[in-house]
Formats: C-alpha cells, sequence, structure tokens
C-alpha cells in the first residue's frame, strides 16, 4: 500500500467522494444476465442446454459508470441516449430506484435501446446477445446533449466521456464536450474506442486499454518500452494532461504532461471476470480527482478498485467500503 494512504487520509478522501457531481456522457446499455445451470449438450446442436434459475437486469455502459460513481458516494448525471421501447424505460426505472438523476436521457425514437444479455452458468459465460444500433446520432439529438451540459456544467466537478463506438459519441460533440468543461475549468477524463481515438484533443486524462492503443497506433506493443513511447505519442498527439494506459494482468501505465513514467502493478488477486472493470477505473479516477487527488495517487485507487470488481461474476460496481478494504488489505 502506497504510504500516502494512511486510513485516516482514505477515509477523508473517500468523504469528499459524497460532494462530488460527475456527469457521464456515452453510450448507455441495459445488461441483462440469464442464470442458470448446465447438465446436459443439446440432441439438436453440440452445445450445452441451459437450464435458468433467474433473471437479473443491471445498467451497463456509460450507465455502469455511473452506477459506480453512485456506488462510491458521488452524484452522477448520465447523458446520453435510449429507445422509445421497454428496455429504455427500464435503465430509467433502474436509475429512478437507486435514486439518481434521469434527466440527461435522450429519447431517440429512430433506434432501439442498446441490450447485452448474458447466459452464464455455473459462473461461466456461456453466450452473450447483443441487441444494437450503431449509426451516428442526428444533429437534433447531440443539440439536446449538448443542451444538457450546458445547463449543469456550471454544478460538475467533472466529466467522463465513455465511448463504446455505438454512434453517440461523435466528432463534434466531443469537441463542444470538452470545450464547455475547459472553459468552466472541470476536469474530463475519456475512457475512448477506435472511431474517434484522436479527437480527444486537449483532455484531463485519456484511458485506452493496450488492445485499443496498438489499433489507433497500427503495430503491437510486446515491451515495456514500447508501451512508454506509445503512451507518449498519443499524450502529444492529442496534447492530453495525461495518458492511463490500462495492461490487463500487467496494471497500469501513466505518462504525465511532465514526462514522468509511472508503471503500476495490478492489484487482482482471484480474477472471475473482467467485463465493467475499465468502467470501474474511469469512476474512480475521476472521483478521486475531483477530490484533489494528483493523478498518480488518483491511478493507484483505481486499480486497487479495478482489482476488486474482477473479483466478482458479472458487471458490479465498486463501493466505497470495499475500495477502503482493499487499499488496507481488510478481508
Amino acid at each position: 500500500m502506497p504510504s500516502s494512504f494512511s486510513e485516516a487520509k482514505l477515509t477523508d478522501i473517500l468523504h469528499r467522494f459524497r460532494s462530488k457531481r460527475i456527469a457521464i456522457v456515452g453510450d448507455l446499455m441495459l445488461d441483462k444476465y440469464v442464470w442458470g445451470s448446465v447438465a446436459r449438450i443439446s440432441p439438436e446442436a453440440p452445445v450445452p442446454v441451459v437450464e435458468i434459475d433467474n433473471e437479473t437486469e443491471r445498467l451497463g455502459g456509460a450507465a455502469n459508470v455511473a452506477n459506480n460513481v453512485k456506488s462510491l458516494g458521488g452524484q452522477p448525471l448520465l447523458i446520453g441516449v435510449i429507445g422509445k421501447d421497454e428496455n429504455g424505460k427500464r435503465i430509467k426505472n433502474i436509475l429512478e430506484r437507486q435514486e439518481c438523476s434521469a434527466e440527461g436521457l435522450v429519447v431517440d425514437e429512430s433506434r432501439p435501446t442498446t441490450v447485452k444479455t448474458r447466459v452464464i452458468a455455473h459462473n461461466q459465460h456461456v453466450v452473450r446477445i447483443d441487441q444494437e444500433q450503431k449509426k451516428e446520432i442526428s444533429e437534433d439529438v447531440r443539440k439536446k446533449i449538448v443542451a444538457i451540459i450546458e445547463k449543469n456544467i456550471a454544478s460538475l466537478d467533472g466529466v467522463i466521456i465513455e465511448d463504446y463506438n455505438k454512434g453517440v459519441v461523435v466528432a463534434a460533440l466531443i469537441r463542444q464536450i470538452v470545450g464547455l468543461a475547459k472553459q468552466h475549468g472541470k476536469i474530463v477524463t475519456v475512457d475512448p474506442k477506435f472511431n474517434n481515438f484522436f479527437e480527444y484533443k486537449n483532455v484531463s486524462v485519456f484511458k485506452p486499454n493496450k488492445k485499443e492503443i496498438e489499433e489507433a497506433l497500427g503495430r503491437k506493443l510486446t515491451t515495456e518500452a514500447d508501451i512508454v513511447a506509445s503512451g507518449k505519442e498519443v499524450l502529444q498527439r492529442l496534447d492530453a494532461d495525461n495518458v492511463l494506459l490500462t495492461r490487463g494482468e500487467h496494471g497500469m501505465t501513466i505518462i504525465e504532461k511532465n514526462s514522468a513514467v509511472t508503471h503500476i502493478p495490478t492489484q487482482a488477486r482471484n480474477v472471475a471476470d473482467v467485463s465493467g472493470a475499465g468502467d470501474t477505473v474511469i469512476a474512480t479516477l475521476t472521483m478521486a480527482m475531483a477530490s484533489g487527488l494528483p493523478v498518480g495517487d488518483a491511478a493507484v485507487l483505481a486499480n486497487y478498485a479495478a482489482g476488486v470488481v474482477c473479483g466478482e461474476v458479472g458487471i458490479v460496481p465498486i463501493s466505497s467500503s470495499a475500495l477502503l478494504s482493499a487499499v488496507l488489505d481488510k478481508p
């Protein structure tokens, strides 16, 4: 545990989380889970027959980032698009049950709500079924999203852009969000995907994973020197304040504008499911930076948070109590 994180200091940091209001802009999803067991193979095809025990629903995509912010004690403002359908209503209902604002939900009748259904048997993923449409949002929908951000920007402590390449985070929207945030002195953190990778100019933290940065640069990163060089290249091309490169079992690497490079080893002990770990990282990182932590300390906290959620099956958020226990190494 870093010496800077005494129990008293960490408790104070987590207490400061409670006053932070964070906007999360991006692709909203409803995650459905079908839980069951397998006792035989289908006679119709060589596939397992899953006998269903129960079904659950959770917030996914950018909505899972908002869920993490809420679970850490913050006040999320989730901004994105749902369809005029039953699944869109379910996302809204879950937000309301969790006492999260639904004012940022824009209904687009031309597209369905994105849904990912995971079938899980004996704590193992059997199959995932996606219902989605990836076309870019219309000018009208983009203007509605910007209007919501403009209305709320003064009361925000930070903005997270969560891009899953589902068509909501278009280039023009990125420029407007970053411009508004910078104008009002708000931090902007980004979880990117391939399509708009180099549109995120002048952000506070740009957080790709290793696969995403390889795809964007068109080359494999096989050594630690490759990781650092690629991070510095992206930092320079985006004129970002920091690049946080997540590396799975190898932890994270932070490249700062002042050329400082820090490698953080993973804290995951028993990896059951990595789904949603990136959402937890960006939420924890942003909450910590909004609470006054430098990017290095914020990344260390985010790394611990990712280690906790990787030990759970399915997409689950990090709680402040679980994060406290993880950092202090308490069972």
